[in-house]
C-alpha cells in the first residue's frame, strides 16, 4: 500500500537510479494534456506546472494536493460563514394588487389579467391569486395557485396549476376582481428566512464544527447524552487512521489561517522565536486532559479552546460586524460586552503564537489536534525513510508539524501525512506506506537523536504536566459551577434562550459557544451572554428583545447548531415553541398607569400572526349612579399565556417607540421572561412542544 500524492524532486535517471514507473493518473494526464505542462526528467527542465506551483511556494511545489485541499476547505469555510449563514439576502414574498381579469377561458380557466405596471414575473413562475373584491370570509376569496404562461408590459396570462373542477371554474368565471397576485399564499405564515437557508445550504453550515471531534466528544461527556455530531466525528477519526492527523494537515481552516499569518507576519518577526524542545511541546495533551476532566464534572470547556469554535467565534466578533455594518448600516451592529473582547483576545493570541514558532498552536497547543495525535496510535499507514537518505535536513526544514526526528525518522503522533517532506527529498528516500512495512529502511538513531526512553526528568515533566491538567480541569469545573448559573436554586440566572433550546443545565453542557447561531439570526435577537452566569454561561446565546424580536419565518439557529443544544425544529413547530412569556408591567404601561392610550404591543403581536395580546378596559370613571362615564379610561394590553411564544416583538416595539423615540419610559413596559411554565425546554425532539399552546393552530408553511 502506497499513499504517494506529492510531487517528487526531478532526478535524472541513471544506471544506479532507474526511472520510476509513473502512476496511471500521470500517464493518462500526459496523453491528454500538452507536453509543455510536464517536466523533462532527462534534461531536468521544469514544466509549466512545476514553475507555477514553485512561485506559490516550496510547499505548493512539494505537496500541491495538500495545499489545494487546504485552500478549498478554507474557501468553503468562508462561504459557509459569510454567505450560507448570511440571512439578509432573504426577502419576503411580494404581492401585487389591482390586477383586473379581462378574459377567462370558460373551459380551461386560463385568465388574461391586465395590470397598471409591469410585474417582475416571467413565464413558468407560480403565483397565488386572491380576489380582493370578495370578503375574506367568503369561499371565493382564494382562487388558488396559477402558472404564468406569458407576460407583457401590462398583462399576464395565468393558467390554473391544476385543471379546475366545475365548482372552481364557476367561482373563477364569477370573479370580477380586482385580483391580488402573490408569490405565496398570503394567509399562510411567511417562511422566507427558513427557505433561504435551506436553499443555500448545499453543505451543512456547521460541517467543520461537527467534524471537530473534541467538540462532540466533550459535549457528550459533559451532558451525559448522545450527541448527534459524534457520528461525524467518528467518521473523520476513522479516515484519519488511513491519513494520520489528516484533519490538521488537509482540512482545518484555523490551521490554514495560521499558515497565512505565519507567511505574512510570522516569518518577518523572529525576535520571539523559541526552540522546538521546550516544556511546551506537550501542552496540547495536558489541555485536552483538562477539557475532558471538566467535561466529566459537567462543565464544557472545549468551546474555549477547540480549533473550529475558536476560528468561528473569532470571525463572528471581528469580521461579521464589518460585513453587517457595510451591508445594513453601522447602526445595525449590536453593542459589545467584555465577553466579546475576551474572545477576540483569545483568537488573536492563537494567531500570535506563530511569532514563537510557525504553527505553534497546531504543533503544541491545540487540544483538537491532540485527539488526532492520540488517534495516530491506531494508524494503518505512516511515513517511512529508506536507506538512500543522505541526511540533507531538507525534510526537517519544511515539516510544518515538527514530526521529523533528528535522525529523520517520524514522530508518528505528530505526522499529518502532508507529504511535503517527500516532495523536497533529493534522493526520493521518503515513502508513505503501511505501518508494518519494514523493507529497506534506514537505521534509527543515525545520526544520534539524543532522545532516550522516559527518564527521571521526563517522568517528572510528564507527571507535573498530567497533575496540572487534572488540577486545572477540576479547579475550573468547581469554580465555574460554584459561580455559574445556579440552575435549580432560588438565585438562578435564567436568560431567555432560542426556541428549541434544551433544558438550561443541559444547554450549558451542550452549547460550545461557537457563535454560529448568532451569525445565522436575521434580526440579531440572539446575542452572546456576558458574565451574568459567570464563566459557565459566557458566549452562550440569549434573546435580547430590546434589540429585536424573533422572526416567525426563521428557524436558522437550530439548523446550524452543531451539538443539538438548540434543537433543529421544523418551522411549523418552531412557530409554536415557547421561549418565554411576555409580562406587562402595569405600573409603567402607559394605559395601565393612566397616562395615555397605547396599543403598540397589541398591533405588533397581531401583525406577526400570534394574536396573543388582547385589550382590557382600565381606569374607567363612573358617575354618581355608578354608570361608566363615556370617554374615560383606556384600553390596556393583557397577555394570553396559552398563545404567547415569547418572540419578543412586543418588547422590541415598546422599547423602540416609548423608550428610545418618545422617551416616555426608561425601560420597556412589556418584557419577555423565562422560567418554569413559561418555556418549552425539551432534551429531545418531541411533538409535546407542538401541543404546548392548544389554542394556537398548526398552520401550513
Amino acid at each position: 500500500m502506497r499513499l504517494d500524492w506529492y510531487v517528487p524532486v526531478i532526478r535524472r535517471p541513471s544506471d544506479k537510479v532507474p526511472a520510476k514507473r509513473r502512476s496511471k493518473l500521470v500517464r493518462v494526464a500526459r496523453r491528454l494534456l500538452p507536453s509543455s505542462l510536464f517536466s523533462d526528467w532527462s534534461t531536468k527542465e521544469r514544466g509549466l506546472l512545476r514553475r507555477a506551483t514553485r512561485r506559490l511556494g516550496l510547499s505548493w511545489l512539494a505537496s500541491p494536493v495538500r495545499r489545494l485541499s487546504q485552500t478549498v476547505c478554507f474557501l468553503l469555510f468562508l462561504t459557509l460563514f459569510f454567505y450560507v449563514c448570511w440571512p439578509y439576502d432573504a426577502q419576503p414574498a411580494e404581492s401585487w394588487s389591482g390586477c383586473i381579469p379581462s378574459e377567462i377561458d370558460p373551459e380551461s380557466g386560463v385568465a388574461t389579467v391586465t395590470t397598471d405596471r409591469e410585474l417582475p414575473l416571467k413565464a413558468g413562475d407560480f403565483v397565488f391569486v386572491t380576489d380582493a373584491g370578495v370578503s375574506a370570509t367568503d369561499e371565493g376569496h382564494q382562487l388558488g395557485w396559477f402558472i404564468v404562461r406569458t407576460t407583457t408590459s401590462n398583462a399576464l396570462q395565468l393558467q390554473p396549476q391544476e385543471a379546475p373542477d366545475e365548482t372552481a371554474l364557476e367561482t373563477l368565471l364569477l370573479s370580477f376582481g380586482p385580483w391580488t397576485v402573490s408569490e405565496s399564499d398570503p394567509l399562510h405564515w411567511p417562511s422566507h428566512y427558513s427557505d433561504n437557508l435551506a436553499g443555500k445550504e448545499l453543505v451543512a453550515a456547521e460541517i467543520f464544527l461537527i467534524i471537530d471531534p473534541l467538540v462532540s466528544l466533550s459535549t457528550g461527556i459533559a451532558a451525559g447524552t448522545w450527541v448527534w455530531s459524534l457520528t461525524a466525528a467518528g467518521i473523520i477519526l476513522l479516515v484519519c487512521l488511513l491519513i494520520p492527523r489528516g484533519f490538521c494537515g488537509y482540512l482545518c481552516p484555523l490551521g490554514t489561517l495560521i499558515d497565512l499569518f505565519d507567511t505574512v507576519i510570522g516569518k518577518r518577526v523572529t525576535r520571539f522565536r523559541v526552540t522546538g524542545d521546550g516544556w511546551w511541546v506537550h501542552i496540547k495533551y495536558y489541555l485536552l486532559l483538562a477539557v475532558l476532566v471538566a467535561a466529566f464534572c459537567g462543565v464544557l470547556l472545549s468551546g474555549f479552546v477547540a480549533a473550529i469554535p475558536v476560528i468561528t467565534r473569532g470571525f463572528l466578533f471581528l469580521l461579521s460586524p464589518l460585513q453587517n455594518g457595510w451591508a445594513n448600516g453601522w447602526h445595525q451592529i449590536p453593542p459589545i460586552n467584555a465577553g466579546h473582547l475576551i474572545s477576540i483576545a483569545l483568537f488573536l493570541s492563537v494567531l500570535g503564537l506563530g511569532l514563537l514558532r510557525p504553527r505553534f498552536w497546531c504543533k503544541y497547543v491545540c487540544p483538537s489536534g491532540a485527539v488526532f495525535s492520540l488517534g495516530n496510535l491506531f494508524r494503518i499507514s505512516e511515513r517511512k525513510v529508506e536507506t538512500s537518505c543522505i541526511h540533507c535536513n531538507k525534510c526537517v526544514e519544511i515539516c510544518p508539524f515538527d514530526a521529523i526526528k533528528p535522525d529523520f525518522t517520524t514522530r508518528t503522533t505528530d505526522c499529518t501525512l502532508c507529504e511535503s517532506c517527500a516532495g523536497v527529498c533529493p534522493t526520493h528516500a521518503i515513502k508513505f506506506v503501511g505501518r508494518w512495512e519494514a523493507q529497506d529502511l534506514k537505521p534509527t538513531n543515525v545520526p544520534p537523536t539524543h532522545e532516550t526512553r522516559l527518564g527521571r526528568r521526563g517522568f517528572v515533566s510528564a507527571a507535573v504536566g498530567t497533575a496540572s491538567g487534572l488540577a486545572a480541569g477540576l479547579l475550573t469545573a468547581v469554580t465555574t459551577s460554584a459561580r455559574g448559573a445556579g440552575v435549580g436554586t432560588d438565585n438562578a440566572v435564567l436568560p431567555v434562550r432560542p426556541p428549541g433550546s434544551v433544558p438550561e443545565q443541559q444547554f450549558l453542557q451542550m452549547c460550545i459557544r461557537c457563535g454560529e447561531c448568532f451569525k445565522a439570526c436575521p434580526s440579531d435577537v440572539l446575542q452572546p451572554l456576558g458574565f451574568q452566569q459567570g464563566l459557565e454561561g459566557l458566549w452562550t446565546p440569549q434573546v435580547v428583545a430590546d434589540w429585536s424580536g424573533c422572526a416567525s419565518s426563521c428557524n436558522a439557529c437550530g439548523q446550524v447548531c452543531p451539538t443539538g443544544a438548540i434543537r433543529a425544529l421544523p418551522l411549523e413547530e418552531k412557530r409554536q415553541t415557547r421561549m418565554g412569556l411576555a409580562i406587562v408591567n402595569e405600573s409603567t404601561c402607559l394605559p395601565f398607569a393612566g397616562r395615555e392610550a397605547c396599543q403598540l404591543c397589541v398591533d405588533e403581536c397581531h401583525a406577526a400572526g400570534y394574536h396573543a395580546i388582547e385589550f382590557t378596559q382600565v381606569g374607567t370613571e363612573v358617575d354618581g349612579s355608578g354608570q361608566p362615564i363615556e370617554g374615560t379610561g383606556y384600553l390596556a394590553p393583557i397577555v394570553l399565556d396559552d398563545k404567547c411564544v415569547g418572540c419578543g416583538l412586543c418588547q422590541t416595539r415598546c422599547y423602540a417607540i416609548n423608550v428610545q423615540s418618545k422617551q416616555l419610559l426608561t425601560e420597556s413596559a412589556i418584557v419577555i421572561e423565562a422560567g418554569e411554565g413559561r418555556e418549552d425546554r425539551l432534551l429531545t425532539d418531541s411533538s409535546q412542544s407542538m401541543n404546548s399552546n392548544p389554542l394556537l393552530p398548526i398552520l401550513p408553511s
